[in-house]
């Protein structure tokens, strides 16, 4: 049982695809052939055994009414040698006949007549004298006195040679129809064809090594065109992701090259010092590479980790003003100044990332403001329902005087028609600032600009793009502008509002 159905998948796996839907389609045609052939058969053998009764009782009909008349002549007169006619009484006796048929024994026996009702019957012929089978109409005559029955007899002769003849033109054209079907849909599925196997030769050409390769696209609109269209385009996202993993990957080795080249120095040159190295010193350079290093791999795994996990996660409420505190704790005052809301602001998140974002921006600012830092919070109000007052910031004293509210109304619109709000979070900085052409290149990762390449006062240039995966994640956006006075950077943070969960 399985060696059977073992051949035949081999067979098929070696028919190919040409060759199977050239097969299936054959296979579907000639199936439809052959029902519409049987079809024709039975509709022309229905016809003309129809069109033979008809004449048979037009024949009936003019005996009958002779015979009503009482004007039977003898013999009865009919038109061809291929009918009989019969008039028959009660008792079966024929009274009247053509002149070919028998004037002793009735065409039909007369246990099979059923008095006063149209019939229609088939005898063999051999009973009438006709070759074949007979078409024989019976039609009631006469009076209630003298009932009788007209006998018409029809040879089926040339209709069933009619028959044949047509069932012996389909069974030969049959045949040669479905061989040239057969070449025409080979020639057509290969046409179709043609194109799949022009992506498959171009897909054999590209190679993992060079750097373009594209799929010939066919002119013709149709779903080869819009496939080839979609595997080009998986083709480029496939290459820009190569290219950008290998620009990581450069830049990572690079970064990660330069600590452990100073551990090496700052360790040859205590080996060739031998007693007059300052191990305390020495300590310290190699404690500070060390830190360093390690922070460059921590940023490298949490943006991987980023890029695997999904952009949404369950996550708690987070109370900025709170958070916002713990963040300006870690840094003096000054240059950090920081305004916290009147009134608690919850946002939606991992504290921890939430926080880690909030460190990058201010460990930015710190390193580039001249002599101030400020951090601050406030409510935001949505599109159309004013300004919100209810988180109008106050300010705490970690640095220098009050500082103005900071935000408008900022929401944006969900798929039922509402708006859901956010909360502003901005941190300014008096320094440098950022050209406005760079400002969204330095949220790619690896970018320093030309005053922060020194790798002992700067980063690595992960820091803002880690900020940017984080605020994905957490439903918000981050964009970089000038500050309120003109000098310095203000980085605007919106994070998804949620209602205070302790008010009732």
């Amino acid at each position: 049982m399985s060696t059977p159905r073992r051949r035949w998948r081999r067979w098929r796996t070696a028919l190919g695809l040409r060759g199977r839907l050239m097969l299936i389609g054959v296979a579907g045609v000639s199936v439809g052939l052959a029902v519409g052939g049987l079809v024709l058969l039975g509709a022309l053998n229905w016809a003309l055994q129809r069109a033979v009764d008809t004449e048979a009782f037009r024949t009936a009909d003019a005996v009958a009414l002779l015979a009503a008349e009482d004007a039977l002549p003898d013999p009865l007169p009919v038109a061809g040698g291929q009918v009989r006619v019969q008039v028959v009484d009660g008792q079966g006796r024929v009274r009247a006949a053509s002149i070919d048929a028998d004037r002793l024994v009735p065409m039909v026996r007369p246990e099979r007549l059923d008095p006063g009702v149209r019939q229609r019957l088939t005898v063999p012929g051999q009973r009438v004298g006709l070759a074949g089978p007979v078409r024989v109409v019976v039609v009631p005559a006469g009076t209630p006195a003298d009932p009788l029955t007209v006998l018409v007899a029809r040879s089926m002769a040339d209709a069933r040679h009619s028959a044949d003849l047509v069932r012996t033109i389909l069974l030969i054209s049959f045949p040669l129809l479905v061989a040239v079907l057969a070449a025409v849909a080979w020639r057509v599925v290969g046409a179709t064809l043609r194109p799949v196997e022009a992506l498959r030769r171009g897909a054999e050409e590209i190679t993992g090594r060079d750097g373009g390769g594209r799929l010939p696209v066919p002119a013709s609109h149709d779903e080869i065109h819009r496939l080839a269209v979609t595997l080009n385009g998986m083709l480029a996202r496939l290459r820009s992701a190569r290219d950008r993993q290998r620009a990581f990957v450069a830049d990572a080795a690079h970064e990660l090259r330069s600590p452990l080249t100073n551990i090496r120095t700052e360790l040859e040159v205590a080996q060739r010092l031998a007693d007059r190295t300052d191990w305390p010193t020495v300590t310290a350079n190699l404690l500070a590479d060390t830190e360093r290093l390690s922070r460059l791999v921590d940023d490298l795994l949490l943006l991987a980790r980023l890029d695997d996990a999904p952009p949404v996660r369950a996550t708690g409420p987070v109370e900025l003003g709170a958070l916002l505190e713990s963040v300006a704790a870690r840094y003096p005052s000054p240059p950090m100044r920081l305004v916290t809301p009147a009134t608690p602001l919850w946002t939606v998140g991992d504290p921890d990332e939430v926080r880690r974002v909030l460190t990058n921006l201010v460990d930015n600012a710190v390193r580039h403001a001249r002599t101030e830092v400020t951090l601050s919070a406030a409510a935001t109000a949505p599109e159309g329902a004013g300004r919100h007052d209810a988180g109008a910031p106050a300010t705490r004293a970690v640095g220098r005087g009050p500082v103005p509210a900071i935000g408008t109304g900022a929401a944006r619109r969900t798929g039922t028609g509402g708006t859901v709000a956010y909360h502003l979070v901005t941190v300014t900085d008096d320094g440098p600032g950022i050209p406005a052409a760079d400002r969204d290149r330095v949220f790619d990762r690896f970018t320093r600009l030309d005053d922060a390449r020194a790798r002992d006062a700067g980063g690595a240039g992960l820091g803002l793009a880690i900020v940017r995966e984080l605020v994905r994640r957490a439903g918000g956006t981050v964009e970089l502008t000038d500050a309120e006075d003109g000098a310095g950077l203000q980085v605007r943070l919106l994070l998804p509002a949620l209602p205070d969960p302790e008010r009732p």
